[in-house]
This record gives C-alpha cells, structure tokens and sequence, in this order.
C-alpha cells in the first residue's frame, strides 16, 4: 500500500527545521514530507539563497514554507524554490508573531481570503510542483466556521487543493507566539467537517498531536496529520512513521540506528565547518524516555558547544545510554 507524502508530515517550525534537523529526520523516516521553516519571501527574492535554502538531496520529500503577501514576489520566490528543488510550496496562512504581522503575512492574512487566494493563484501559476497553504481556523474575533471555510473555497477557486489546518485560532493581541501554540482551544471537530464537506480537497489537520496513536486516530477523518513539536522533542517516534503509517513492510528505526544513519551526515558537515552543536541541537530528544536520555543530553550540550567538538562527543553521549541500559537490564533481570 502506497499513500502520498502528505498523509504524515513534519511541521515546519522556526529556529527548529533546518536543513541539519531535516536530514536527521529524514533517516528516521524515509517517506514523511518535511518542511523547511517559514522564509520570507523577500528573502528569498534578496537574500543568500544557499544558506535560506540549501539541503542535500537526500531530504526529499521536502517542502519550502514562504511568508508574504505581495503575489508577486511570491511568485518569484515560488520558481526559485521550485529551482532548488523543493518539491512543494507552502504558503504560511498561520504564525501569529508580531513580527509577521507587522510585514502583513502568516495569520494576520485570515483576514484578507481574497489576497490569500490571489497569492496562492500567483505561486501556482508560477510552479509545476504542489501550492499548498497551512492555515489557522480563524483569528481573534473571527467565527472560525466562517473564517475557515472561507479562506478554503476562496482559495479552492483559485485552483489550490491542498491545506494544513492547525485546529485552534491564533489570537494576534495578547497571547505570545509560544501561548497561541496552546492556549486557545483546538478544534479538530471543525477541521474533519470541512473534509467531510469538501471531500475533493486534502485536508491536513495540524495542532497538539502528541503520538503516532494519535496521527492513525486523525487519519480515521483526514488525508494526513502534521506532527510539530512531538516529532522535534521526541524525534525517535518518527521511526515508526514508515511502517505504522504509511504501510510498509520495514523495520522501524530505532535512536541508535538513527544515530549511525546521521554520523556520514554529521561528519560530511563537521568537514566543511559547521559546529557540532548545530546539528547535535536537534538530537537532543531521540533517546526521550529511556534510561540515559539525561547523560545524552547533558554531554550533547556541554560537550558539543566547545571548540573543535566532534563526532567522539556524539559517541560518549551513545555510551552513556548504553551503559543505563544495561545497568537498568541488569536490575530487572530475573533472579537465576
């Protein structure tokens, strides 16, 4: 059985999925579409593009997400994109930071449906590969009901047929970045209505989901589910992702595999001077839960930030969690 790379997906998230995280979550899951973090459009059209947007080849599928709502740049910023080899493009419909508002994209953007779908009709008619949006149920005072579907069929009509809905509103005054990701309630009731009343659209639900359980429950009502901050913090349940999810008849991955699949990966960047502790960032949670995962963390950070940190740090930190094991092992032994 063969399901699209959207049924599971990798949220993107700011400071977090960069090109280092990406291709550690990519050996632990070969089939999950994984999305860069929010760039801006003029970024993109201005800026460094080998830093804004270089990663190997390996992360695929890989999606890029741009903030804007000039339609325009947009469209530039999409083909560049599309040059580089990503293979979607997403609109952000949803970050509520003052910062994204003040440049008028992300949530704010609820507001105006129209211009979303004038965005989205300029990226697509700018690329070959899949326009995406991931947009919030609605914003402050908004009848999410109203808000939602709205921004959907505006954009529908534009020829977009794809959306990742984070289930809660974002509240632009008075919550932070960090209180909108859990505060305001979640709704995914509404976001499985609007599969059931748009059954030619996919739909991707996005929004507190904390396990692979959890995704399988979802996808009982939606196409696919977009795992954020679980699958950063706790990144190891992403090896089950091929096979509980997606269907294939493989072994899952576990974090000590995941671990020997990255080392080519780190030491290719080691090579060309990247610090360590920009990649050993992103392993911080593999071992989440087991006996060692403190000592893990605890050598990561204080070993890998120091000058000339190499692999050797990342094989203390394994040997720590493998020395719990086996001390954990033997305590549970039974008695001969």
């Amino acid at each position: 059985m063969k399901f699209k790379a959207n049924r599971f997906s990798v949220a993107p998230m700011m400071d977090w999925t960069d090109r280092h995280c990406r291709s550690l979550h990519r050996v632990l899951s070969a089939e999950a579409l994984l999305y860069t973090e929010m760039v801006t459009s003029g970024a993109v059209a201005h800026g460094d593009r080998d830093k804004l947007l270089g990663f190997e080849p390996g992360q695929h599928p890989v999606a890029l997400q741009l903030g804007g709502s000039d339609p325009a740049e947009l469209a530039l910023a999409a083909r560049i994109g599309e040059d580089w080899g990503y293979d979607e493009i997403n609109l952000n419909v949803g970050c509520p930071s003052d910062r994204v508002q003040s440049g008028r994209f992300g949530a704010c953007l609820m507001r105006e449906p129209d211009l979303v779908a004038e965005c989205m009709a300029a990226i697509k008619d700018a690329v070959t590969v899949p326009a995406t949006v991931k947009c919030r149920i609605g914003v402050d005072d908004q009848d999410p009901e109203e808000s939602l579907f709205t921004l959907v069929d505006r954009c529908a009509s534009a020829g977009i047929d794809s959306f990742v809905v984070h289930a809660r509103k974002a509240w632009l005054q008075g919550l932070s970045p960090k209180e909108n990701r859990d505060i305001p309630p979640l709704d995914y009731e509404l976001v499985y209505r609007l599969k059931r009343e748009r059954p030619d659209l996919t739909i991707v639900i996005n929004g507190g989901v904390p396990s692979v359980d959890a995704a399988l429950a979802h996808l009982e009502h939606v196409d696919g589910v977009m795992l954020g901050r679980a699958a950063y913090h706790e990144a190891g349940l992403l090896g089950e992702v091929d096979r509980r999810v997606f269907g294939l008849d493989v072994e899952d991955v576990d974090s000590f595999e995941a671990v020997e699949r990255y080392r080519p990966y780190l030491a290719r960047e080691l090579a060309t001077g990247t610090h360590l502790a920009a990649m050993t960032r992103h392993m911080l949670g593999l071992f989440h839960g087991l006996p060692g995962a403190r000592a893990w963390r605890r050598i990561l950070t204080v070993e890998g930030v120091k000058p000339g940190a190499g692999l050797d740090v990342v094989d203390r930190a394994l040997e720590a969690v493998r020395v719990a094991l086996a001390s954990r092992d033997e305590r549970t032994a039974p008695a001969a």
